[in-house]
This record gives C-alpha cells, sequence and structure tokens, in this order.
C-alpha cells in the first residue's frame, strides 16, 4: 500500500468522525459517478487549445505575418495572445468549482445527511486555516483535495483561479439542500 495515500487516510480518519467520514466519501464517489475526471481532462483540452492558438498570435505578431494583408493588428493579437490564457484558465476554475458543487449536492444525496459533509468541510478548512501544512499539497495537485489546501494563505487574485468553491459557499448551499432533503 503506499504509504503516503495511508497517511492522508488516516489523517483523515483520525479528524473525522463516522458521519462526516461518510460525507467526505461519498462527495469522492459522487465525481466518479458524474464523469468529473472526463469533464475536467475535455476542460483542460480546451483550454490547452486556446493556448496554443494565443502561442500561435504571439508569434504571428513577433514575426509579422503576412504584412499584405488588410486587418491585421499586431497589438491586437498581442493583446488577445494574454487575454485568451487567462479567459482558458478562468473557465477551467470555473468548471472545477462547479464540479465540486455538484459533488456536494451528490453526497448529500446519496446520504441523506447533508451535516456529515458540512461539518467536514468546516473541520477541514480550519485545519487548513490554522497555518497547518497538509501533507503532499502543491498547486498542481490542490485540485484533489476535498477543501483548498492553500485556504490558510491569502491570494492576490481573491476567488478567480480557485480549484475549489470558498468552505463557507459550500456549506451554505448545503444547508439550503438540508430544507429539501
Amino acid at each position: 500500500m503506499n504509504t503516503q495515500l495511508w497517511l492522508l487516510t488516516m489523517g483523515l480518519y483520525e479528524m473525522l468522525n463516522e458521519k462526516e467520514l461518510e460525507g467526505v466519501i461519498a462527495h469522492e464517489l459522487s465525481h466518479i459517478k458524474h464523469y468529473d475526471i472526463l469533464i475536467g481532462t475535455i476542460a483542460a483540452v480546451f483550454a490547452g487549445a486556446i493556448a496554443m492558438i494565443a502561442n500561435m498570435m504571439q508569434f504571428g505578431a513577433m514575426f509579422g505575418g503576412n504584412n499584405n494583408r488588410q486587418g491585421s493588428n499586431p497589438i491586437m493579437m498581442i493583446v488577445m495572445a494574454i487575454l485568451l490564457p487567462l479567459a482558458a484558465s478562468v473557465i477551467q476554475m470555473t468548471v472545477s468549482r462547479s464540479r465540486e458543487y455538484m459533488a456536494d449536492e451528490g453526497s448529500a444525496r446519496m446520504t441523506g445527511n447533508p451535516a456529515g459533509l458540512q461539518s467536514a468541510l468546516a473541520k477541514l478548512e480550519n485545519y487548513a486555516k490554522s497555518g497547518n501544512q497538509i501533507h503532499n499539497a502543491t498547486e498542481q495537485t490542490a485540485h484533489m483535495f476535498i477543501i483548498n489546501p492553500f485556504s490558510g494563505f491569502k491570494s492576490t487574485l481573491g476567488n478567480l483561479f480557485r480549484t475549489h468553491p470558498t468552505t463557507e459557499d459550500r456549506i451554505l448551499r448545503l444547508e439550503e439542500l438540508k430544507k429539501e432533503i
């Protein structure tokens, strides 16, 4: 068994009670049920394609391309080369955040107990905000955690590039689901 996985599992097991663990596991199963890996991959492919187009525009602007063409504006090409990758990233992060909300709802419906996931999210968020280092968390792996592992650190760009919605928003949405379930 992978030791890192074992430590992570033991950390959750020691931190959360049975209902909270049930909510977290149901959340992850909901990701599987809704094909979130496939959807995330498709979003990443589109973001990559947009980034490639932006790179081509940058090279076109730098090397001039066909100067005889009417309407060729190198300044506009440079601006688009900068804005397109940013827009692609924002779209990709928005898709990721919406999938988190869907997994939260799936967990609440699967378990019939939104309070378990709410409590788990609050505990994990408080752990991250208290400055505790979440083992093996990097910017590249942040999307694989149930909460943003860097929520204890202030972001200069706010929520724009977050892979996860804020825990407060997620808990509020789960509170609304309590009335429905």
